[in-house]
């Protein structure tokens, strides 16, 4: 009953290594759309090879994909790169626990985007955890330099380009799960291998020619990173198929609820790793939203 609980922590962690990798990739070698791109051409081979595998050894085939498959994976893929794109961008705005947290805010929004476009409810208490969350936005969205009334401090680069992922990422799991609901005759983790297989085909060819149109040198400095980037498609392999399999289980603002524990991760990673440090306004900010989580969990 509980075991989307340890595969979405399971899934937060992949994820946490997976930004650092992307975080390093950013500020050394490639551009936010390059580093996006290395997440899913190094993963792809890794999960059609391991879906083949798994259909050999078992002599099962695929399913039939519908329309509505293709829809819900197509709109969830294209909402995953912007918000991936949005992520990496941030990371030269803010420190990256701070940026991990502004991703995070898509907690609440799925919520609210899983109710209106798959009617998954949410009880009271996720409504009080969802008020909490946006407190936490607006003391995290005040940097140092910002002045004047609140909504003002929305309006920083590093405030959008946070609050968009966290509304593209909603979007991007609520569609998941739509897509892997539409295979409810399959057993999870199958349907998960699918619909994950099917979403990391769509988004290479997306992101290849998308570059390909646009900054062709950027697919060649892909590969000379090659080194550090098959790690980011591993990372993202496992982590995007713990997502997936937690997506099959659960209504999807549950899970990214007991995914936050990326932020406990991030906030080492940010401090242990990349020698960034953490302000107390930041840390108040990301406290608050670790209360919302709570309050979400314990309103399951």
């Amino acid at each position: 009953m509980f075991a989307w609980i340890p595969v979405s922590i399971a899934a937060a962690s992949f994820q946490t290594v997976r930004f650092m990798l992307q975080k390093v990739l950013s500020s050394v070698t490639l551009s936010p759309g390059g580093a996006t791109f290395a997440r899913f051409v190094y993963s792809a081979p890794f999960i059609l090879a391991g879906l083949a595998a798994y259909l050999a050894v078992s002599g099962r085939s695929l399913p039939e994909l519908g329309a509505k498959f293709w829809m819900f994976a197509a709109i969830g893929g294209t909402a995953q790169i912007l918000a991936t794109v949005c992520v990496v961008a941030l990371f030269k705005q803010r420190n990256f626990a701070v940026g991990i947290t502004f991703k995070k805010t898509e907690v609440i929004q799925t919520a609210i985007v899983g109710l209106a476009v798959l009617g998954d409810p949410v009880s009271f208490g996720g409504w009080i955890a969802i008020l909490i969350g946006l407190t936490a936005v607006l003391v995290l969205s005040k940097t140092s330099d910002t002045a004047g009334p609140w909504w003002r401090h929305l309006t920083n680069r590093a405030s959008q380009l946070g609050l968009g992922s966290g509304v593209l990422f909603a979007f991007s799991a609520v569609s998941y799960r739509g897509a892997s609901l539409q295979l409810s005759e399959l057993e999870p983790a199958f349907r998960a291998a699918v619909t994950l297989a099917a979403v990391v085909g769509l988004q290479t060819l997306f992101m290849l020619v998308w570059l390909g149109l646009r900054d062709k040198g950027e697919i060649a400095r892909v590969w000379q990173a090659r080194k550090v980037a098959v790690w980011v498609g591993l990372t993202s392999m496992g982590g995007s198929f713990c997502w997936f399999w937690a997506f099959t289980l659960q209504n999807a603002a549950y899970v990214k609820a007991v995914g936050q524990v990326e932020l406990l991760l991030s906030l080492l990673a940010s401090v242990l790793f990349f020698k960034e440090k953490v302000t107390a306004r930041e840390l108040a900010g990301m406290g608050l939203l670790v209360v919302s989580i709570l309050v979400l969990v314990l309103a399951l």
